[in-house]
């Protein structure tokens, strides 16, 4: 079985580090995914650089492309949510 991995995006920023993390691990190239979802490759670079431009019907394009959604929840951060928090921001190179 494989482990989900769940994300907490609370910005333009995020959703871009989310989305290019997933697409590598996936193993797509940014013309493919951008295939894929039916947007152009320019406008998935600049969604992945995090620009807050971006078109919210075509982020959703992309999320539905690498079989994910968006998910709003109330705010409640365990100790544990904020250590997996730390390391995801490490492992996206987020400061």
């Amino acid at each position: 079985m494989t482990a989900v991995t769940e994300y907490v995006v609370r910005d333009w920023a995020r959703i871009g580090a989310v989305t290019r993390t997933q697409r590598r691990r996936a193993g797509l190239t940014q013309a493919a995914l951008a295939e894929r979802a039916g947007v152009s490759r320019g406008w998935l670079v600049r969604l992945e650089a995090g620009h807050p431009t971006a078109a919210t019907g075509a982020v959703f394009k992309v999320l539905r492309a690498l079989d994910f959604e968006l998910v709003a929840r109330p705010v409640y951060r365990s100790p544990e949510d904020i250590d997996a928090e730390r390391k995801l921001a490490e492992l996206l190179g987020d400061d």
